[in-house]
């Protein structure tokens, strides 16, 4: 199925027999994930049965179910109405990251500073100076992947990924930037580390950062200055 969208087309297919994926220009651009988070938003809200969960990233929804209770046709019909209403989603929260830039922290600093032709301080800099919008959640749970990075530092993924990074570990990739919520394999870049929790099971939600919200990386060396970005974090709803 194909829905005419006033800034690009949308089309709906299946995804095997348990799922149904709403896809709309394959892009990293704002206005269309404003658009696909708001059209999760509004499936959801229809509460359908047997509806497992509903997943938006860059620039799709999958909506997940039981084959075996729920009316695929209510399903397809949910995504056809909320992609024909042009719901759109709000800019979420804004969160200050407090991080500790370089040195053991942020092993691939000096690798970034070579790859843009700049000294590591002004890598700090160009990323700490933007607003950055969380495009979606994935590969571990609360991993927030979010854009987009001054282009002059956007080094490339490590040809061979680490076997550990540290959680908390601040990264770029391309025009992406991310933090791991745990320790775990990965390929970023690594150029600082923060001390906030991303995914917490205990509590609700669960992810401190979710798609539509905003992030502001904030370089600390008062322990103080780091303690009240924390506190400030962790009591956002």
């Amino acid at each position: 199925m194909t829905i005419a969208g006033a800034r690009t087309t949308l089309r709906i297919r299946e995804a095997g027999d348990s799922a149904l994926l709403l896809q709309a220009e394959p892009a990293i651009d704002p206005a269309v994930n404003a658009r696909v988070i708001g059209i999760a938003a509004a499936v959801r809200q229809r509460k359908i049965p047997g509806v497992r969960d509903v997943v938006s990233t860059f620039h799709s929804v999958a909506v997940c179910f039981d084959p075996l209770s729920t009316d695929v046709a209510a399903v397809t019909e949910a995504l056809r109405e909320a992609s024909g209403a042009a719901v759109s989603h709000e800019a979420g929260k804004m969160i200050e990251v407090p991080v500790a830039y370089g040195g053991d922290s942020g092993p691939d600093l000096f690798e970034v500073s070579v790859f843009a032709g700049c000294t590591p301080e002004m890598v700090v800099e160009r990323h700490a100076s933007r607003t950055y919008r969380v495009f979606m959640l994935g590969f571990l749970p609360g991993f927030p992947y979010m854009g987009l990075v001054d282009e002059t530092i956007g080094a490339p993924r490590k040809a061979t990924p680490r076997l550990r990074v540290p959680a908390g570990s601040v990264g770029v990739a391309g025009r992406q930037t991310g933090i791991y919520p745990r320790d775990s394999p990965g390929g970023w870049q690594i150029i600082g580390r923060t001390p906030l929790v991303l995914f917490d099971p205990d509590r609700t939600p669960p992810s401190l950062l979710a798609p539509g919200d905003r992030v502001r990386f904030v370089p600390v060396i008062s322990n103080d200055r780091g303690a009240d970005l924390i506190r400030s974090a962790q009591a956002s709803p």
